[in-house]
């Protein structure tokens, strides 16, 4: 496997810190959808990253909601799609992070009321990719 490819430790959110300053309301973080998916996002402070285990420049966090999949084999089949579809797309996103020198984290959390394909779900990502693309370059511009 290509290893631009791989989605490895450093890239998933797992600090309990970076986990609350994502979904703070009080906090800067902005949100869209591209449906099924709803992407919160926020630059990640400097202090926080100094502290944070992760070296990479996206840390990402994927959810999909027991209220409307009550069978844990949904719940993971949605998970495992958005984890692959944004492991193939991220090159661009990553391209766009590295010009402006920040490092970000990112949720991606399903939305939708009914269990999608795999093609709906990278549709989907590259929508939700592009534009967090823009919405990161345009800050701080």
């Amino acid at each position: 496997m290509n290893p631009k490819h791989a989605l490895t430790k450093e890239e998933r959110l797992s600090n309990q810190r970076e986990l609350d300053l994502l979904f703070d309301r009080s906090a800067l973080s902005e949100s869209f959808v591209a449906y099924p998916l709803r992407v919160v996002f926020i630059e990640r402070r400097k202090d926080v990253a100094h502290n944070a285990p992760t070296d990479a420049v996206v840390a990402i966090l994927v959810s999909a909601p027991k209220k409307k999949f009550k069978h844990a084999v949904d719940r993971n089949r949605l998970k495992r799609l958005i984890r692959d579809t944004y492991r193939l797309n991220k090159t661009n996103l990553y391209e766009a992070v590295q010009k402006k020198d920040s490092s970000w984290l990112v949720g991606f959390l399903y939305v939708g009321d009914s269990l999608c394909t795999y093609s709906e779900m990278e549709t989907a990502m590259q929508k939700a990719l592009m534009t967090l693309i823009q919405k990161i370059t345009c800050v701080n511009n």
